[in-house]
């Protein structure tokens, strides 16, 4: 059974009780006043009747159409009727309350059935001692009136409650549809093919109606709808990165395997045993299989420091990073002569982190090699260590042509090099800014980059635990 339903069905059993209270109640307070009203009238009319029975000893003036009226000597536990008198064939209840009439201090008033003739209210009074005056009258009005008024209320209460059912139901359903909407998306949804590469969700709950706590509801639920939007995204860029990854990996493994093996067939003719061709050959050999060596230990590394259930292979100590920039400076300037580098320290004194000295300095050197590989001979690399509030800066610049903006966001990726050419010499593997991303933010930094015509600075972000900075 659909909700609305369920929630009308519910409504209209409470309305049926309340109904059925507010109905008892109003009946039973109806009897009581009317019944009420009737010994009011007997009072009214024994207070004249008892006059006349005093001075003549019957009441001779008639009540009303079928009340009747007696007046009874009462000796003892014997009462006799006096003649001429208005009575029913049955006086039994009429003598009855008579005897008890005779025996009490107040007048009594009580409700008996008279045989042929129904159901009467009775009244007694004395009229003087041994003498008491009994009315009778009946209640079939007073029953009449209240069978009619539960025959209305009946009436009354069945079309109200048939009206709530019908209209309440009406009102649920439409006050409901949005959740019928929301469900209607939901499913939707299911019948949505969520395997696509590029699974978007385009289906959304609208609408205003609903009241507050649906419009919460279909908020959460467009919410965990663009969550799963951005979680599909995720997977998908993933999925490509991966395939990107798995595809340069395989590219790169492959260009010095092949030539490992072109060298190691190469053996296979005399002149390549020789002894001056044959060191020159396993030269190569050597070459490519050190190629390989690096390719791998960065792919190793990227790994350990990808996997969160596993502690970042970092060796950390007391560390002068002004030093260690000094070193991986010098180590540059003897390496690569055709770029001038200029070395600025904004902090005063030394500057001790705790670090991995090795991992940092191969950072630095990643950078700094990066910076000479794509700019011209010639072009300037500047290097600035710098401290601020809670963290130290180390920017890496130069004054090359810049990295196209298209490229910048991916600058950082795993096998991705601005130039597509794939040669060592213009690059290298594409895995040196991958490791640096990786290294500084297993020391829980940062790298970042801005680039135009002219000047390219990454900056690297250490966060400050160490001691020896001073305030700038």
């Amino acid at each position: 059974m659909r909700l609305g339903t369920r929630l009308a069905l519910g409504l209209g059993v409470l309305s049926l009780a309340v109904f059925a209270v507010v109905g008892t109640a109003l009946t039973a307070y109806m009897r009581d006043y009317l019944e009420q009203q009737l010994g009011d009238q007997l009072k009214l009319i024994q207070t004249v009747q008892a006059k006349d029975a005093a001075a003549h000893g019957t009441v001779r003036r008639k009540p009303y159409y079928g009340w009747y009226t007696a007046v009874y000597d009462v000796t003892g536990d014997a009462v006799s009727l006096r003649r001429p008198a208005d009575v029913p064939a049955d006086t039994r209840p009429l003598a009855d309350l008579a005897r008890a009439m005779a025996h009490s201090d107040t007048e009594l008033m009580r409700t008996a059935r008279i045989d042929g003739e129904g159901t009467y209210r009775l009244r007694g009074c004395e009229v003087e001692p041994g003498v008491v005056l009994v009315s009778a009258a009946p209640v079939e009005d007073v029953e009449e009136t209240v069978e009619r008024l539960v025959t209305v209320q009946v009436v009354v209460f069945a079309l109200a409650l048939t009206a709530l059912v019908v209209f309440g139901r009406r009102m649920l359903r439409r006050g409901l549809k949005p959740l019928s909407d929301m469900a209607h998306t939901a499913h939707g949804i299911t019948s949505h093919d969520l395997t696509e590469a590029a699974a978007r969700l385009p289906l959304r709950a609208d609408g205003r109606d609903g009241g507050r706590e649906v419009a919460e509801l279909r908020t959460a639920f467009n919410t965990m709808l663009e969550h799963i939007d951005d979680s599909l995204a995720v997977r998908a860029e993933a999925e490509l990165r991966l395939r990107r990854f798995v595809a340069d990996a395989s590219h790169e493994l492959r260009t010095p395997l092949m030539s490992v093996r072109g060298y190691a067939d190469l053996f296979q003719y005399a002149a390549a045993n020789e002894p001056a061709e044959r060191e020159r050959h396993l030269a190569r050999l050597r070459a490519e299989a050190a190629r390989m060596g690096v390719l791998l230990d960065d792919l190793l590394l990227l790994a350990r420091l990808d996997a969160a259930e596993v502690e970042a292979p970092l060796r950390t100590a007391d560390t002068d990073l002004t030093e260690l920039v000094q070193q991986a400076a010098d180590a540059f300037r003897a390496g690569r002569p055709t770029h001038p580098l200029t070395v600025t320290t904004r902090v005063a004194g030394p500057l001790v982190l705790r670090l991995d000295p090795q991992r940092i300095r191969q950072v630095l050197d990643n950078l700094l090699a990066n910076a000479a590989v794509h700019t011209p001979p010639g072009t300037p690399v500047t290097v600035e260590l710098d401290a601020t509030a809670g963290a130290v800066l180390v920017r890496v610049a130069d004054a090359g042509p810049g990295i196209p903006a298209d490229h910048r966001d991916r600058v950082f990726d795993r096998f991705y090099r601005v130039d597509k050419a794939r040669t060592r010499d213009r690059g290298g593997s594409g895995l040196g800014l991958a490791v640096a991303r990786s290294l500084v933010r297993a020391h829980g930094g940062d790298i970042g980059l801005t680039s135009r015509p002219g000047a390219t600075v990454f900056t690297m972000r250490l966060p400050c635990r160490g001691r020896g900075l001073t305030d700038r």
